[in-house]
């Protein structure tokens, strides 16, 4: 079955469900996915065909839907990761998903180590750019015309339009949002204190393990696309203490006040951009 007939499939699965079309699409990193739970409709990973089911505490791993606001919404309450395993098709399955939904711009957020001195757990970083030091490519191998080109241009990969209204949703919420380039590692463990300095070296203001596979794949598509990383530990060499997991569920969870008060104002915002 070729990837364009799997989503069809996903899709309808979908749509068996609710009548809801939603306009925007929202994917929801490590101990984020509160924020899916404000929505109406929830649908577990296990319910859609080809839906992979993520395995690491804090992916929940439901399809949300409903409305906010006046805005239509479709949020992928968590993510598979390559380090599970998984090959890239299916890491970026959910995000090729929310497009075949009809979302005309995906919002991306992730849990980041913070490798720019400016930024300090807790804080929320724009992504401007990223930096992929994965090693993969989501778009390796024979190209599907029928989800888009086969060398699709990444200079603006990360809507600027999108991006300025994420300010103006952090202004009005009265939350700083730095802004910065995010490297993507492939992980599971984390990075050394001399791999911390070669990113710094090169650019990078946080560091991740996701979002930039879905990112390659939605501008395949064609799809607007822009991304906010919260910045849950200083990352290793920076850090005084030893990295862990349960640290950056924790303080995501101390975030989130600040996280869904932008998260939803920028949804807003980015719904009456796209159907004007």
């Amino acid at each position: 079955m070729t990837t364009l007939a799997q989503l069809e499939a996903a899709a309808a699965a979908v749509f068996a469900h609710t009548e809801l079309r939603p306009t925007v699409g929202v994917v929801l990193g490590s101990g984020l996915g509160a924020f899916g739970n404000s929505l109406s409709l929830k649908i577990p990973y296990a319910d859609i065909p080809g839906m992979p089911t993520p395995k690491v505490a804090g992916h929940p791993g439901n399809l949300c839907l409903g409305k906010l606001g006046d805005a239509t919404v479709a949020c992928l309450q968590g993510r598979v990761h390559t380090y599970e395993g998984h090959d890239l098709d299916a890491v970026v399955f959910g995000a090729r998903l929310l497009a075949k939904l009809g979302c005309r711009a995906v919002l991306l957020t992730n849990a980041a180590g913070g490798v720019g001195p400016h930024l300090s757990p807790g804080r929320l970083m724009l992504i401007d750019d990223h930096i992929n030091l994965m090693g993969r490519n989501p778009l390796v191998g024979p190209n599907d015309d029928a989800l888009g080109t086969r060398f699709p241009d990444m200079s603006f990969a990360y809507d600027r339009r999108l991006g300025e209204l994420a300010l103006r949703a952090a202004h009005e919420a009265g939350v700083s949002l730095a802004r910065g380039v995010y490297a993507a590692m492939l992980g599971p463990s984390y990075e050394t204190p001399a791999e911390i300095r070669m990113l710094r070296a090169l650019g990078a203001d946080a560091v991740g393990m996701s979002t930039v596979p879905e990112v390659i794949a939605l501008r395949h598509m064609g799809i607007r696309t822009a991304a906010m990383s919260c910045i849950t530990n200083l990352a290793a060499g920076i850090s005084p203490t030893p990295l862990n997991h349960a640290e950056v569920e924790e303080v995501a969870a101390r975030a989130r006040k600040d996280f869904i008060a932008v998260l939803s104002r920028w949804i807003a915002f980015v719904h009456e951009e796209v159907s004007a």
